[in-house]
């Protein structure tokens, strides 16, 4: 863990390592006052990731997923099912070779050429995750398998493709509310990209 001259971790405690790991933190933290207060948080951590939205610059089409993501179910979303851009977890891969990995086990795309757009911290306040965006262009020839995720990591995954305009409009309606997809959708659009 990185100390800097503001702060000073005095306890690490495990709460849960049961799917990924959850940890209490206590330290010390200097405030702008320069008088040192402790402080008790907790962070999850699991791993880095990478994201990715397709696109069909011809078309102007996007390829999204749609999956139940217990979360959103717990919070208020009544279905629990998410339209999402393709993601995944490093698992020790660099995030070009996970993203490549990832698009085609959940979209069935095998893509040949993929850009770095930024890579972001999603959920600061408790998620220690950095997630590496990702833009390509995909075409009719690059569908290899019919895709849907891994079925050793028990993915049900629906390949989704929709106009530009209709996915910017799910947007506005709330059909879309995953960050990542919304900001990659952003992404293409204030670029000129679709």
């Amino acid at each position: 863990m990185n100390n800097d001259s503001r702060i000073r971790i005095s306890k690490s405690e495990i709460l849960s390592d049961n799917w990924y790991v959850l940890r209490k933190i206590t330290f010390d933290v200097r405030g702008t006052d320069g008088q040192w207060r402790t402080q008790s948080r907790e962070a999850y951590d699991r791993g880095n990731g990478a994201t990715i939205l397709l696109y069909n610059r011809e078309l102007r089409t996007v390829i999204l997923t749609r999956q139940f993501r217990m979360p959103t179910f717990l919070n208020g979303n009544e279905s629990g099912m998410l339209i999402e851009a393709c993601a995944g977890l490093l698992d020790q891969d660099n995030p070009e070779d996970c993203i490549r990995r990832e698009t085609e086990e959940e979209t069935g795309y095998r893509i040949r050429n993929v850009e770095k757009i930024f890579e972001a911290y999603m959920s600061p306040g408790s998620v220690t995750e950095i997630l590496h965006f990702f833009i390509a262009e995909y075409s009719s020839v690059m569908k290899v398998t019919e895709g849907g995720g891994a079925e050793h990591e028990q993915e049900d995954i629906e390949v989704l493709e929709t106009g530009i305009d209709q996915a910017m409009e799910m947007i506005r309606t709330g059909e879309i509310r995953d960050a990542k997809t919304i900001l990659l959708l952003q992404y293409v659009k204030l670029h000129g990209i679709l």
